[in-house]
């Protein structure tokens, strides 16, 4: 994370040198908390087992949350952000019932590692409606998913992994309103469902959806900065019969799946304008 952080600093201060002597703004925002996994389901094949993360898989606790971004605005009215969201739930069981992920047969009573790594990176385009202080935008976006998900025995005997990298694009909508003493109201929200090939980032049919939802509560300190605090949902799902064909040996052997993720996290943030 330090490295991403150092990396995030540095495309701040390159995206500063571009603005200078130019009608841009430059804000970089980071913000942090935990997140509370609310339903995770997971299958692999038709015969697999419909996996509950949470009640089986170890993700009932809290973890960590990080959100880091980027945005560019220019023209007055226009706005282009960068968004990096990690997000890795790694967890450790003793399978107290058989289960079968991808073929794999997990039985009972056997030590299973888990690791589910879904950090993906956004860019989003808004234009703002409203003239003055508050602010109404609706755009685009384009999501880079970056999914790694691993159940390991532990003695090594055992491992079934499927990853995927690929491209989705959403709408886009936000909203900024100010009160006095620099106290401000905000929600942004990201989100798509689709069941056609068009849409769904894939040439063949697939249901998926994503929604990135949020609202938040800030107060203005000084000339250049903001705090806040964000309330947000995040989810999605994936749902049908994959015709990838099997390139790489990470890919799942099994073509049937269906994912299914809903979130909540409560994080304080700030956001620096250089």
């Amino acid at each position: 994370m330090k490295k991403v952080l150092a990396a995030f600093m540095l495309l701040g201060s390159v995206m500063s040198a571009m603005a200078q002597d130019t009608p841009v703004k430059v804000r970089l925002e980071a913000e942090a908390g935990a997140i509370k996994i609310m339903l995770h389901t997971y299958r692999v094949g038709d015969t697999g087992t419909t996996f509950d993360f949470v009640e089986n898989g170890g993700q009932e606790l809290l973890f960590p949350f990080q959100r880091l971004t980027a945005s560019l605005g220019f023209l007055e009215r226009h706005e282009v952000r960068f968004l990096y969201q990690p997000l890795e739930l790694n967890t450790e069981i003793t399978a107290r019932a058989p289960f079968t992920i991808d073929g794999v047969n997990f039985i009972a009573d056997e030590p299973v590692d888990i690791t589910y790594s879904f950090p993906f990176y956004r860019f989003t385009y808004l234009y703002d409606f409203l003239p003055g202080a508050a602010e109404l935008s609706a755009g685009a976006a384009l999501q880079f998913r970056n999914a790694s998900i691993r159940f390991t025995s532990v003695d090594g005997s055992k491992r079934a992994v499927s990853q995927n990298l690929g491209l989705v694009p959403a709408l886009a909508v936000a909203g900024k309103f100010p009160f006095g003493d620099g106290l401000f109201l905000a929600f942004e929200a990201t989100g798509l469902y689709a069941s056609s090939a068009f849409i769904n980032g894939a040439d063949f049919e697939f249901e998926g959806s994503i929604l990135d939802a949020s609202i938040r509560a800030g107060a203005r300190l000084g000339n250049r900065m903001e705090a806040f605090v964000n309330y947000r949902f995040l989810g999605g799902s994936a749902s049908g019969v994959s015709q990838y064909p099997n390139i790489y040996w990470t890919q799942s052997t099994e073509k049937s799946t269906a994912n299914y993720l809903a979130t909540t996290s409560l994080t304080l943030g700030a956001t620096l304008e250089l």
